[in-house]
């Protein structure tokens, strides 16, 4: 049974980093676009500094998106806050994303294994609980989330779960509700299959016209964008479009 997060009418839009087509990736300015554009749901990523606070921020690296070296895991709060993203934008913590919209939904990414002891934390500190979704690369870094949360939220499956859904095996894993893979995966057989196991399919990341209307019509239950004004237009074409109506 879909429960907390997933309970929304399919198709699920998800801004891609917030977005990353129309201002710099999981930063403030892209989170704000996405959710004035109507977007119930927002993927990011997550690292720990050095200092245990997570940030919204995809590389274990400063390098790509700042242009400034220093390896996250290293770096406190504090020795982060003149890195600018796209040369323009500050790193967000998670902390005070979740807080800033308490009813849009996040996608969260565990980036590296010392972002999971303090998820936990967040969570609790801002009761988001039920709208967020966990999810990794890496099997043992969502079986570590699980025994640190202590209670169930929302999993996708790790690309070990793909592959057994790809397989027609059931997933024994607690909380996993969705699979989120890439355009190729998301074949109609796959999509079906998966559908035979209560799971949804988001597929990641679509940025063309074209391929969000295949994929929509193979019967995918959300779709990952950089381009959010895209899909949003798609989605209105099909009359599809459910946007956020705020609380």
């Amino acid at each position: 049974m879909l429960t907390g997060f997933l309970e929304h009418p399919v198709p699920l839009a998800f801004a891609h980093r917030g977005g990353a087509a129309h201002a710099p990736e999981n930063s403030w300015r892209a989170f704000e676009h996405a959710v004035r554009l109507g977007y119930e749901y927002i993927e990011t990523d997550v690292q720990a500094t050095a200092d245990g606070v997570l940030i919204a921020f995809h590389d274990r690296t400063l390098d790509r998106v700042t242009g400034q070296p220093g390896r996250v895991g290293r770096m406190t709060l504090k020795d982060l806050a003149g890195a600018r993203v796209g040369g323009t934008e500050p790193i967000p913590a998670l902390e005070d994303v979740l807080a800033a919209w308490p009813d849009v939904r996040f996608n969260i990414d565990l980036k590296d294994t010392p972002a999971v002891e303090p998820l936990a934390g967040v969570l609790r500190r801002t009761n988001a609980w039920d709208r967020v979704c966990v999810v990794s690369f890496s099997a043992s870094r969502l079986r570590a989330a699980r025994r640190a949360l202590g209670r169930p939220v929302c999993m996708a499956a790790s690309p070990l779960g793909t592959a057994m859904v790809r397989l027609g095996t059931p997933l024994a894993g607690a909380g996993v509700q969705c699979l989120q893979v890439p355009v190729p995966v998301a074949t109609s057989s796959f999509i079906r299959r998966a559908h035979r196991l209560g799971l949804q399919v988001h597929v990641w990341t679509v940025n063309d016209r074209p391929t969000m209307q295949a994929l929509l019509d193979r019967g995918a239950d959300g779709i990952m964008t950089d381009d959010t004004v895209a899909l949003r237009d798609v989605l209105v074409g099909r009359e599809q479009w459910h946007p956020r109506v705020a609380g």
